[in-house]
């Protein structure tokens, strides 16, 4: 019994294990990132079943006036007919007095075919021109939710790179400072300087060693955002190819900023005024509810009536019978209900305007902060560069001088907090550069 058992666990474990996604490997530049981002998001893919479902919307729109075929088949079994009253001396009776009697059959079965068509309503030539708003806005969304997706993988993208340099720096410190500690506690066991010295180091060690075990947390956390922005399983290899200083360099492009800002050509600017074209409609819409509408149909069909449930008889009568209808619907007078509808219809228009220009200004303000924003990055990449370079002399003067017993241990750890300071000061404004361009890129979008 627990062979059979055994064996069963192992055919179950194989089965799981055939149903599992086979783990993948993906390696990206930052290129390659956005592309399949906007491909495999998980956000992308909706905003592209969005447009799918405006385009079924059209259809649909677009069918209501097109001819329209009905089927109808019906069946009524009158267990208990209605009894009617009669003048008894219809049928030779005594005047005065009624007789009982029932109409119609106990079994009846009708079959039709209905052909219909719309010939004029006001109202559909209005839906027709909605659908294609309706479908321009989710058109518009794809492309707004495409930036939004760009510009998160930048980020995301940016800030593994940022972890991962950060984390060579750190280890690189620690390394350093271990050796320093090292030398600096042989020094002291030979009783050239003061325990203190090498206390004051090892709270340095300790700090660098902290921040180094977080910044290895945050790069796997960093790591899986980026997974999940592009829209792979957590499980699979990500491998990112690009440097962060290249990146930094090549996103340094002042030129941007001096580019003319049209923000008619912004995605937003774009979804606004989709809004007010929605709202346009909807005035054009109540007002032809005013409009008289005119379809018409034809009937075509069979009925069949018994006593008894014959109707699959070969000799059962069937009669025919068909029509043709034509419906002409006029509004005359609504109780002034229509007109209540056109107004609230026209105030919507009027605040989608209002909207659509406060969306415009606002774009423009925060066009100009991109901008400033992008400019101060690049100044500030310079300025901490130049920060570092200066960080690193006065701690490797710092050094010497302590190695050679002429500072004290606290200038040589300041000069150290200073110098890593430095370094991640450098390593966030790269990162700064490339997302504040991102940020400008999608305002004007470029």
């Amino acid at each position: 019994m627990k062979k059979i058992s055994l064996i069963t666990f192992m055919l179950f474990a194989v089965f799981a294990k055939a149903q599992e996604k086979p783990k993948q490997s993906y390696s990206f530049s930052l290129q390659q990132a956005i592309d399949h981002a906007i491909q495999n998001n998980y956000q992308a893919i909706n905003a592209g079943r969005d447009i799918e479902i405006a385009k079924q919307k059209k259809w649909e729109t677009t069918a209501m006036g097109l001819p329209q075929i009905n089927g109808l088949i019906s069946y009524q079994n009158n267990f208990k007919q209605q009894t009617s009253l009669i003048p008894a001396e219809i049928f030779g009776g005594t005047p005065g007095e009624f007789a009982e009697v029932t109409f119609g059959t106990k079994h009846n079965v009708n079959s039709s075919l209905t052909l219909s068509q719309l010939l004029f309503d006001g109202s559909y030539i209005v839906a027709l021109q909605a659908s294609k708003t309706y479908l321009e806005f989710y058109k518009n969304y794809k492309k707004k939710t495409d930036t939004d997706v760009r510009e998160m993988i930048i980020n995301s993208y940016g800030s593994v790179l940022l972890a991962n340099e950060n984390a060579l720096i750190l280890e690189k410190n620690k390394t350093i400072l271990e050796k320093t500690v090292f030398e600096t506690n042989e020094i002291y066991k030979n009783g050239f300087i003061e325990e203190e010295n090498v206390e004051q180091l090892k709270i340095t060690l300790t700090s660098v060693k902290s921040n180094l075990n977080y910044i290895n947390r945050l790069k796997e956390i960093s790591l899986k955002m980026l997974k999940i922005n592009l829209g792979v399983n957590l499980e699979d290899d990500l491998i990112i190819t690009d440097k962060l200083d290249n990146l930094a360099i090549n996103n340094m492009d002042l030129a941007l900023s001096a580019t003319d800002f049209n923000v008619k050509n912004n995605i937003n600017y774009a979804i606004s005024n989709n809004f007010v074209d929605q709202r346009t409609l909807e005035l054009k819409l109540q007002k032809s509810k005013a409009l008289p509408t005119l379809s018409a149909a034809v009937n075509f069909g069979y009925n069949s009536f018994s006593d008894t449930f014959t109707f699959l008889n070969s000799d059962q009568r069937w009669f025919n019978y068909s029509n043709l209808g034509v419906n002409l619907n006029i509004p005359i007078f609504s109780s002034f209900a229509r007109s209540a509808k056109t107004q609230q219809a026209k105030i919507e228009l009027d605040k989608a305007k209002t909207l659509l220009t406060q969306a415009e200004e606002q774009l423009k303000l925060q066009y100009q902060n991109a901008k400033s924003d992008y400019e101060f990055s690049i100044e500030q990449y310079n300025s901490s560069k130049e920060s570092l370079k200066l960080a690193e002399r006065i701690e490797y003067k710092q050094q010497i001088k302590f190695r050679e017993g002429l500072s004290s241990s606290f200038d040589f750890t300041e000069a150290q907090r200073q110098l890593y300071t430095s370094q991640q000061n450098f390593l966030q404004t790269m990162v700064d550069v490339i997302n504040k361009k991102a940020t400008l890129e999608k305002i004007i979008s470029k």
